[in-house]
Protein backbone atom coordinates (compact mmCIF):
# COMPACT_ATOMS: atom_id res chain seq x y z
CA UNK A 1 0.00 0.00 0.00
CA UNK A 2 1.68 3.53 -1.00
CA UNK A 3 1.75 5.74 1.27
CA UNK A 4 -0.30 8.89 1.63
CA UNK A 5 0.77 12.34 0.74
CA UNK A 6 -1.42 14.32 3.46
CA UNK A 7 1.17 14.27 6.38
CA UNK A 8 4.34 15.37 3.93
CA UNK A 9 2.23 18.45 2.44
CA UNK A 10 1.45 18.22 -0.08
CA UNK A 11 -24.17 27.09 -7.79
CA UNK A 12 -26.59 25.00 -8.74
CA UNK A 13 -28.74 26.16 -5.15
CA UNK A 14 -31.41 24.95 -3.58
CA UNK A 15 -32.41 28.23 -1.13
CA UNK A 16 -34.92 26.90 1.69
CA UNK A 17 -35.16 28.43 4.92
CA UNK A 18 -35.49 26.74 8.59
CA UNK A 19 -38.82 26.27 8.91
CA UNK A 20 -41.12 27.89 11.42
CA UNK A 21 -44.41 26.02 12.09
CA UNK A 22 -44.59 25.52 7.66
CA UNK A 23 -41.14 25.04 5.09
CA UNK A 24 -40.71 29.28 3.85
CA UNK A 25 -38.96 30.69 1.51
CA UNK A 26 -35.63 32.80 2.26
CA UNK A 27 -36.34 36.52 1.35
CA UNK A 28 -34.82 38.47 -1.52
CA UNK A 29 -32.89 40.03 1.04
CA UNK A 30 -31.59 37.31 3.02
CA UNK A 31 -30.46 35.11 -0.47
CA UNK A 32 -28.24 38.05 -1.54
CA UNK A 33 -26.94 38.29 1.88
CA UNK A 34 -26.14 34.97 1.39
CA UNK A 35 -24.48 34.80 -2.21
CA UNK A 36 -22.69 37.61 -1.06
CA UNK A 37 -20.83 36.27 1.62
CA UNK A 38 -19.69 33.04 -0.20
CA UNK A 39 -18.49 34.84 -2.94
CA UNK A 40 -16.11 36.97 -0.98
CA UNK A 41 -15.22 33.45 0.94
CA UNK A 42 -14.34 32.24 -2.49
CA UNK A 43 -12.21 35.47 -3.81
CA UNK A 44 -10.41 35.74 -0.29
CA UNK A 45 -9.55 31.32 -0.20
CA UNK A 46 -8.38 31.67 -4.22
CA UNK A 47 -6.11 34.80 -3.44
CA UNK A 48 -5.31 32.93 -0.65
CA UNK A 49 -3.69 29.82 -2.09
CA UNK A 50 -3.09 31.08 -5.28
CA UNK A 51 -1.32 34.35 -4.82
CA UNK A 52 -0.32 34.33 -0.97
CA UNK A 53 3.51 33.24 -0.22
CA UNK A 54 3.55 29.79 2.08
CA UNK A 55 4.15 32.00 5.88
CA UNK A 56 1.33 33.43 5.35
CA UNK A 57 -1.05 30.98 4.22
CA UNK A 58 -1.82 28.94 7.14
CA UNK A 59 -2.78 32.25 9.12
CA UNK A 60 -4.72 33.35 6.29
CA UNK A 61 -6.67 29.90 6.03
CA UNK A 62 -7.08 29.29 9.87
CA UNK A 63 -9.38 32.96 9.70
CA UNK A 64 -11.44 32.25 6.99
CA UNK A 65 -12.04 28.51 7.91
CA UNK A 66 -13.59 30.66 11.27
CA UNK A 67 -15.54 32.45 8.92
CA UNK A 68 -16.90 30.23 6.66
CA UNK A 69 -17.83 27.35 10.19
CA UNK A 70 -19.72 30.54 11.25
CA UNK A 71 -21.46 30.95 8.57
CA UNK A 72 -22.32 27.13 7.68
CA UNK A 73 -23.71 27.11 11.57
CA UNK A 74 -26.19 29.79 9.92
CA UNK A 75 -26.87 28.20 6.72
CA UNK A 76 -26.73 24.84 7.48
CA UNK A 77 -29.46 23.59 5.37
CA UNK A 78 -27.19 25.30 2.38
CA UNK A 79 -25.03 22.66 -0.18
CA UNK A 80 -22.90 25.75 -1.20
CA UNK A 81 -22.09 27.10 2.27
CA UNK A 82 -21.13 23.28 3.34
CA UNK A 83 -18.98 22.85 0.48
CA UNK A 84 -16.93 26.07 0.72
CA UNK A 85 -16.71 25.36 4.54
CA UNK A 86 -14.82 22.17 3.24
CA UNK A 87 -12.79 23.43 0.67
CA UNK A 88 -11.34 25.95 2.80
CA UNK A 89 -10.74 23.20 6.04
CA UNK A 90 -9.01 20.99 4.14
CA UNK A 91 -6.88 23.55 2.65
CA UNK A 92 -6.26 24.80 6.15
CA UNK A 93 -5.05 21.26 6.63
CA UNK A 94 -3.35 20.74 4.08
CA UNK A 95 -0.94 24.05 4.76
CA UNK A 96 -1.25 22.82 8.52
CA UNK A 97 0.26 19.59 7.92
CA UNK A 98 1.28 16.88 10.45
CA UNK A 99 -0.90 15.12 13.31
CA UNK A 100 -2.45 18.14 14.50
CA UNK A 101 -4.46 18.87 10.80
CA UNK A 102 -6.24 15.50 11.25
CA UNK A 103 -9.37 16.92 13.39
CA UNK A 104 -9.47 19.80 10.82
CA UNK A 105 -9.23 17.36 7.69
CA UNK A 106 -12.44 15.15 9.84
CA UNK A 107 -14.18 18.39 9.86
CA UNK A 108 -13.61 19.39 6.18
CA UNK A 109 -14.80 15.55 5.29
CA UNK A 110 -18.03 16.22 7.37
CA UNK A 111 -19.40 19.76 6.06
CA UNK A 112 -18.79 17.93 2.56
CA UNK A 113 -20.50 15.06 3.40
CA UNK A 114 -23.07 16.79 4.36
CA UNK A 115 -23.38 18.90 1.12
CA UNK A 116 -23.82 16.00 -0.62
CA UNK A 117 -26.17 14.85 0.92
CA UNK A 118 -28.41 17.75 0.35
CA UNK A 119 -27.34 18.35 -3.49
CA UNK A 120 -25.91 15.32 -5.03
CA UNK A 121 -24.14 17.23 -7.49
CA UNK A 122 -22.03 19.12 -4.64
CA UNK A 123 -21.72 22.44 -5.98
CA UNK A 124 -21.21 20.61 -10.00
CA UNK A 125 -18.81 18.14 -8.72
CA UNK A 126 -16.36 20.38 -6.03
CA UNK A 127 -17.34 18.51 -2.85
CA UNK A 128 -16.43 15.20 -4.67
CA UNK A 129 -13.06 16.43 -6.14
CA UNK A 130 -12.12 17.86 -1.82
CA UNK A 131 -13.26 14.72 -0.80
CA UNK A 132 -10.90 12.43 -3.33
CA UNK A 133 -8.41 14.77 -2.18
CA UNK A 134 -8.99 14.16 1.14
CA UNK A 135 -9.30 10.94 1.06
CA UNK A 136 -6.17 10.09 -1.33
CA UNK A 137 -3.72 12.23 1.26
CA UNK A 138 -4.76 11.31 4.80
CA UNK A 139 -3.26 8.05 6.07
CA UNK A 140 -5.59 5.69 6.94
CA UNK A 141 -5.60 2.65 9.24
CA UNK A 142 -5.36 3.89 12.63
CA UNK A 143 -4.48 7.20 12.35
CA UNK A 144 -6.65 8.71 9.80
CA UNK A 145 -9.77 8.16 7.38
CA UNK A 146 -7.58 7.98 4.14
CA UNK A 147 -8.70 5.17 1.90
CA UNK A 148 -7.41 4.90 -1.54
CA UNK A 149 -10.85 2.81 -2.93
CA UNK A 150 -12.98 5.74 -1.71
CA UNK A 151 -10.87 8.73 -2.85
CA UNK A 152 -10.90 6.59 -6.35
CA UNK A 153 -15.20 6.88 -5.91
CA UNK A 154 -15.08 10.70 -5.09
CA UNK A 155 -12.82 11.36 -8.21
CA UNK A 156 -15.24 9.19 -10.40
CA UNK A 157 -18.27 10.91 -9.15
CA UNK A 158 -16.99 14.27 -9.92
CA UNK A 159 -15.67 13.35 -13.09
CA UNK A 160 -19.24 12.11 -13.83
CA UNK A 161 -20.86 15.46 -12.74
CA UNK A 162 -18.35 17.47 -14.63
CA UNK A 163 -15.71 15.84 -17.17
CA UNK A 164 -13.59 18.10 -18.57
CA UNK A 165 -13.00 19.86 -15.25
CA UNK A 166 -9.28 21.20 -14.56
CA UNK A 167 -9.04 20.50 -10.83
CA UNK A 168 -11.07 16.66 -11.08
CA UNK A 169 -8.70 15.75 -13.59
CA UNK A 170 -5.22 16.88 -12.23
CA UNK A 171 -6.44 15.75 -8.77
CA UNK A 172 -6.81 12.42 -10.24
CA UNK A 173 -4.18 12.27 -12.04
CA UNK A 174 -1.64 13.09 -9.40
CA UNK A 175 -3.65 9.95 -7.21
CA UNK A 176 -3.16 7.89 -10.21
CA UNK A 177 0.41 8.63 -10.19
CA UNK A 178 0.84 8.02 -6.68
CA UNK A 179 -1.05 4.61 -7.52
CA UNK A 180 1.47 3.72 -10.04
CA UNK A 181 -0.85 4.18 -13.02
CA UNK A 182 1.02 6.40 -14.83
CA UNK A 183 -0.98 5.97 -18.40
CA UNK A 184 -3.84 6.99 -16.69
CA UNK A 185 -2.50 9.71 -15.00
CA UNK A 186 -0.72 10.85 -18.25
CA UNK A 187 -4.02 10.85 -19.98
CA UNK A 188 -6.09 12.75 -16.83
CA UNK A 189 -3.21 15.39 -16.99
CA UNK A 190 -3.75 16.40 -20.32
CA UNK A 191 -7.59 16.49 -19.89
CA UNK A 192 -6.94 18.95 -17.15
CA UNK A 193 -4.00 21.19 -19.37
CA UNK A 194 -7.20 20.99 -22.15
CA UNK A 195 -9.85 21.95 -19.59
CA UNK A 196 -12.14 24.73 -19.35
CA UNK A 197 -11.65 27.22 -16.94
CA UNK A 198 -14.81 27.94 -14.42
CA UNK A 199 -16.33 31.00 -14.77
CA UNK A 200 -15.99 32.12 -10.74
CA UNK A 201 -12.99 30.21 -10.14
CA UNK A 202 -10.51 31.12 -13.29
CA UNK A 203 -7.41 32.05 -10.93
CA UNK A 204 -7.37 28.98 -9.39
CA UNK A 205 -8.40 26.81 -11.91
CA UNK A 206 -5.43 28.18 -13.91
CA UNK A 207 -3.42 27.60 -11.36
CA UNK A 208 -4.27 24.05 -11.62
CA UNK A 209 -3.60 24.08 -15.27
CA UNK A 210 -0.23 25.28 -14.48
CA UNK A 211 0.31 21.95 -12.05
CA UNK A 212 -1.46 20.09 -14.46
CA UNK A 213 1.33 21.04 -17.21
CA UNK A 214 4.18 20.43 -14.77
CA UNK A 215 2.72 17.01 -13.74
CA UNK A 216 2.54 16.06 -17.16
CA UNK A 217 6.20 16.55 -17.74
CA UNK A 218 6.78 14.40 -14.94
CA UNK A 219 4.94 11.42 -16.47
Amino acid sequence: MRTHSFLRNSFSRSVIAAAIGSALMLSPLTASAFEDEVFSLKNRWEHTVTELPANERERTLKALAGEAEQLAEQYSTQADVLVWEGIILASYARERGGLGALGTAEDARDALEEAVAIDPQGLNGSAYVTLGALYDRVPGGLIGFGDSDTAERMFQRALEIRPDGIDVNYYYAAFLKEEGNEQAAREHAQRAVNGTARDNRQVSDEALRRDAEALLNQL
